[in-house]
């Protein structure tokens, strides 16, 4: 996945806003909460890092090209990143950035969900 295709599909989920911080990394937000960051080892692979749920955490984290993420995984969060697409294709990238995307709405007040037009967000079973 290059930069572009990163932005580019990020950009095409409701109600998201880009931001480049934190030395140039691509961070993407549904209203004020951040979903994805999109950023470079040393400037050549774009390592993209989203929230996940706790059991693809526990299954994500072993795989091969991908790690719990720096900073927030050691805070208990359940992030991962995706360094190398060695067990993960862009298609499911693009699959875990858009339940990122919902699993961060959904921490939204149900008020900014409303003003955001995404009323309609809901947790799965088991959340």
């Amino acid at each position: 996945m290059t930069l572009d295709d990163y932005n580019g599909f990020c950009a095409s989920l409701p109600a998201t806003n880009h931001v480049v911080q934190w030395g140039g990394a691509h961070v993407w937000k549904v209203g004020t909460k951040v979903f994805a960051i999109g950023g470079w080892d040393q400037g050549r692979q774009l390592f993209v890092t989203f929230k996940c749920s706790d059991i693809a955490y526990d299954v994500l984290k072993e795989q091969p090209g991908l790690r719990p993420a720096p900073y927030l995984a050691s805070r208990g969060m359940k992030w991962i990143q995706r360094q190398t697409s060695q067990s993960m294709d862009d298609g499911a990238l693009k699959d875990y950035l858009r339940e990122s995307h919902r699993l961060v709405a959904l921490k939204l007040t149900k008020q900014a969900r409303k003003e955001l037009g995404l009323a309609q967000v809901t947790a799965c079973r088991g959340e």
